[in-house]
């Protein structure tokens, strides 16, 4: 026991320890545990190492935001997708076909059952023996106990998210003695689990600091990342998924009993609406903005482009109007490593980052053009594209669309010349996170001048376009993707000139979701509802108040540079209800959001079993007014069947526990 903890890091900031293969019921490695735990919790240094093993299991099939092996769902609804895959040592794209027909390969989905239970499993252990610590100081043993009742809670949030409700394991573990059979436990519904965890994120916020750690330990969890969570937890248990779903009455243990409530229950979304006010009334948190200015202060900060006058909004300072900000770097730098998680006022919780993370390398290099040495694979379907608005908050035409090019570097602003006319006069957010044909790449860390700078085309027969020379590596609906990418990256495959990747922070959840959250869970309610504190201390009042939905969404249209919706929009709840989705699908394009919304809103049958449009790939640059003529993209199949709601439980773990039961439509392996 010894041996294996001299392994492990101490610093969380670092977190890169190797998982164990052990599964969360192996009884052999109960016992080797049991031997040593007297051991391990009288001393500090083994203490904290146990706690730092706890973290490790939010990395890997656990992350937010990813590259496709570990964070396939951000890929694989209808905003963005991947045109690579590793297979017997080729590319190819025939499995994301597979998983877009529904083919779910469990080498790639799964690991995250057995990651979260395994930490569950070690978090408890931590919760029930960590008082006996007598090296560390009360304070010191609350603040621990409260990190890992935080992390216990977030697994569980992890798995019902994809599997939907699953077994709450006893608090104080299994009795080692019974046998496997006795040891099985069925599925708790829906409302156990989200009973279960908040109730443990309520418990863990009491304990928990409000303000961020040092340096070196940024990724241990504050009071807001405890409350954040929460919200979250309550918003998809209210979402029709979950909430009076009758589509989801085939879904049962093995008694037959109905694991989602098929009445449906308004006080759920009051909850929601509740808990993010809680968070908003804390006053710790507030949406990053950088500074306006006149003068180019660099690639990445080139001058502010003003939005469209408005009276209301353009003569205010943030949060009122746009005045004093730069809306397209107040965006783009959340993502791009320009600011860090300790300047950041916006991020709640994060796994944070180091050099060589997939946020920081492994995106920017699928993204990358191939001419600049990235693999050019990860892009924008066109429905995303189309989803951002016009630069005075107006939906873009699409009949017809705009014809027509630029005819300089400064005829439309920020594009250059001759890029389509359809991706002028867009909101910021489109500017910070859209990879359009023609755009600007830069990679200004690398020695060669020359190099640093290039406007990148994707027509066919082009380095980055379809051509025979590299059949795998172009961007199939020649829109790409400039989020998580700085202009100083550039260590990509094999850069001799040199150069390298900015670090960049992942942002799990920000403050932003919570605006969200608040104005989504309010937009539902038609009564007004008293729901109890976190602490037990008092009650939040909750209503549909359009003056407080607008106070929330209007932060996060302003700093995007649009203006807020009008009057008639906030009086109706089914139009707020569009408008804010299609707020989450812009402001959360790439954070593993659109995937997990489109199932709990049920909109999914709908909209990805929608054809994926994009550019016609075959137009070469002398046929550029058909190339922006969108086609379907063939290979890139859209279906959705009931069974894709959920993930399908692993056949070994439905082996092991044999009162476990599959999601509907999912194979058993019996």
């Amino acid at each position: 026991m010894k041996k294996s903890f001299v392994a492990f890091v101490t610093a969380l900031l670092v977190l890169q320890l190797a998982s164990s293969c052990k599964k969360y019921l192996d009884m052999e490695h109960f016992f080797k545990d049991r031997q040593n735990i007297d051991t391990v919790f009288a001393r500090r240094d083994y203490t904290e190492q146990w706690l730092a093993d706890v973290y490790t299991h939010l990395r890997g099939p656990n992350t937010d935001v990813g590259n496709k092996n570990d964070v396939l769902s951000n890929f694989l609804s209808d905003d963005m997708f991947f045109g690579d895959r590793i297979k017997d040592g080729r590319f190819s794209n025939s499995e994301y076909k597979n998983f877009k027909n529904g083919d779910y390969n469990e080498a790639n989905w799964q690991e995250s059952w057995a990651s979260c239970y395994q930490g569950i499993r070690k978090a408890s252990i931590f919760i029930d023996n960590v008082d006996k610590n007598r090296q560390m100081t009360r304070e010191e043993i609350t603040d621990r106990k409260a990190q890992a009742r935080f992390l216990r809670a977030y697994y569980y949030w992890l798995l019902i998210r994809k599997y939907g409700p699953v077994p709450l394991v006893p608090e104080h573990g299994l009795d080692y003695t019974e046998s496997y059979s006795d040891l099985s436990l069925p599925r708790n519904t829906h409302d156990e689990c989200v009973d279960f965890i908040t109730k443990e994120l309520a418990l863990a916020a009491k304990d928990l600091p409000a303000s961020l750690r040092d340096s070196r330990n940024l990724v241990r969890p504050t009071k807001g990342a405890a409350l954040a969570a929460r919200a979250k937890v309550y918003l998809y248990a209210a979402s029709p998924l979950y909430n009076g779903n009758a589509d989801m009455a085939d879904l049962t243990d093995d008694k037959g009993k109905q694991l989602i409530a098929q009445q449906y229950n308004e006080e759920k979304w009051a909850r929601a609406a509740a808990a993010a006010k809680e968070i908003i009334d804390l006053g710790v948190y507030k949406l990053y903005t950088y500074p306006y200015h006149a003068e180019s202060q660099g690639p990445d900060y080139p001058p502010t482009i003003i939005p469209p006058f408005n009276a209301k909004y353009s003569n205010a300072n943030f949060p009122n109007g746009w005045k004093d900000i730069d809306p397209m770097e107040s965006y783009r730098a959340l993502f791009n490593g320009n600011v860090s998680f300790l300047g950041n006022p916006e991020v709640i919780f994060s796994r944070v980052t180091e050099i060589g993370s997939q946020l920081t390398t492994d995106l920017p290099m699928h993204q990358a053009p191939y001419s600049l040495n990235g693999w050019n694979t990860y892009g924008l379907t066109q429905k995303q594209v189309d989803a951002y608005a016009m630069s005075d908050g107006s939906d873009v035409p699409l009949s017809p669309r705009v014809t027509g090019f630029t005819a300089s570097n400064t005829s439309h602003l920020p594009l250059p010349a001759n890029v389509s006319l359809q991706y002028a006069n867009r909101e910021p957010r489109f500017y910070a996170s859209v990879a359009y044909n023609g755009s600007i790449w830069y990679r200004t860390s690398i020695n060669l001048q020359s190099e640093r700078e290039k406007q990148v085309f994707y027509y066919r027969g082009l380095a980055d376009g379809k051509q025979p020379a590299s059949p795998e590596f172009y961007i199939r609906t020649g829109i790409g993707i400039k989020k998580y990418v700085n202009t100083l990256d550039a260590a990509f495959r094999s850069t001799p000139e040199g150069g390298y990747n900015v670090p960049k922070t992942e942002p799990a959840i920000r403050y932003a979701e919570i605006l969200l959250i608040y104005a989504e869970a309010m937009n539902e309610l038609g009564s007004a509802h008293s729901i109890p504190t976190f602490d037990g201390s008092g009650n939040v009042s909750v209503s549909r108040n359009v003056s407080e939905m607008s106070k929330a969404i209007s932060q996060v249209r302003i700093r995007g540079g649009v203006p807020d919706h009008e009057a008639a929009v906030y009086a109706s709840r089914d139009e707020l209800r569009k408008k804010i989705k299609r707020e989450w699908q812009i402001e959360f394009l790439a954070e593993n959001h659109r995937y997990f919304d489109l199932r709990r809103w049920k909109d999914a049958p709908v909209e990805e079993a929608t054809p994926v449009m994009g550019c016609n790939m075959d137009m070469t640059s002398n046929q550029r007014d058909l190339f922006h003529t969108p086609v379907i993209i063939a290979s890139l199949p859209t279906i959705f069947v009931k069974k894709m709601y959920l993930w399908p439980i692993p056949h070994e773990e439905l082996r092991r526990n044999v009162r476990l039961t599959q999601n509907p439509g999912w194979t058993t392996p019996y």
